[in-house]
């Protein structure tokens, strides 16, 4: 199968190679260069950790590569918890959380992987799968209201082939990731692999390809992988113009640990436009009288800026992330 080319890297001297990295695991990776011919690769030294969507430079080690230098990120979405560090990808322009309406999403896990993308300065899409389910999607549709109004983009779609609607929404999705590279996340059941295929019509092609080359011996398949979308269009013929999807593995537990308690605040965009106006410099917006933040939350006679359910997980994640400083 002929490989898309990747986004050209800066050319560098003597006899290192310019590199994307397209699938991980472990020690081992894979790299695809400019003209779109993928190697396994070993990142030389114990710390020179590579992830999926990493610039490289790297040089013929034997029968494979080795990687000599990480080029510098635009940034690195991961997620942090008492005992590791997962990171995803890097140079990320976007990232699509993918839920469901059916079963009913995790608010709390929403908000937890929308706090890492605020983080790293990643603009975030959120797009909910099945709206042919009318009764559940319906209601899932309006807890999503707060996150609409933060000016969040969320779009309605359907990946239920066996229960078509008139406009399943994809297009509207497509219109938004074009030319970006962007990490698809989500938990298990939510679409994803339904729409990795969907875009990607040759993605269980590349994914075995992946596994043979890294099922040699000790090699094992990877969980996170690289895709390019295929150009609808003429006008999507230059690299600039290229789509790129990266596959994430699900996840039970999000933990933001890397941040500071009191950043938090401002990485949650309706808490975010109130900051500053408090009482006290160092308001934690939890109880201080005078907090700006807490006078707009909802309340029975007042419907406010900020949703109740909002403020309570706000709350229960600066608990969190207090304590396991302590």
């Amino acid at each position: 199968m002929n490989k898309p080319q990747a986004r050209p890297l800066v050319p560098l001297a003597n006899d290192l190679e310019p590199g994307l990295v397209v699938a991980t695991y472990g020690r081992h990776c894979l790299v695809e260069t400019p003209e779109g011919r993928r190697l396994i690769c070993h990142p030389r030294g114990k710390k020179n950790q590579v992830v999926v969507g990493d610039q490289v430079l790297w040089q013929i080690a034997g029968d494979e590569g080795s990687i000599e230098k990480l080029l510098e990120r635009r940034n690195l979405f991961y997620r942090q918890d008492e005992i590791r560090t997962k990171s995803f990808a890097s140079n990320l322009d976007r990232v699509l959380i993918l839920i469901a309406a059916d079963p009913e999403y995790s608010e709390s896990q929403l908000a937890r992987a929308l706090v890492a993308a605020e983080a790293e300065h990643i603009r975030p899409i959120i797009a909910l799968n099945k709206s042919d389910l009318a009764l559940p999607f319906a209601q899932a549709w309006e807890r999503l209201a707060p996150y609409r109004a933060m000016g969040y983009s969320v779009l309605p779609i359907s990946l239920n082939p066996r229960s078509p609607v008139a406009d399943d929404g994809v297009d509207a999705l497509c219109a938004q990731l074009q030319g970006l590279t962007t990490l698809v996340l989500g938990p298990s059941g939510s679409g994803k692999s339904t729409l990795i295929n969907r875009l990607v019509p040759d993605a269980h092609v590349e994914t075995g390809e992946i596994s043979l080359a890294l099922n040699s011996g000790k090699h094992t398949t990877t969980s996170t992988r690289w895709y390019w979308v295929p150009a609808l269009d003429a006008e999507q013929k230059t690299d600039s113009a290229r789509t790129a999807l990266i596959d994430s593995p699900g996840f039970q537990e999000f933990g933001l640990h890397h941040i500071e308690p009191t950043r938090l605040a401002n990485c949650m965009p309706d808490l975010r436009q109130h900051l500053g106006s408090c009482k006290f410099y160092n308001c934690v917006h939890l109880h201080e009288p005078g907090c700006a933040v807490l006078a707009q939350v909802e309340t029975a006679q007042d419907p406010g800026t900020i949703s109740m359910r909002r403020h309570r997980i706000y709350a229960q994640l600066f608990e969190e992330l207090s304590q396991q400083r302590w």
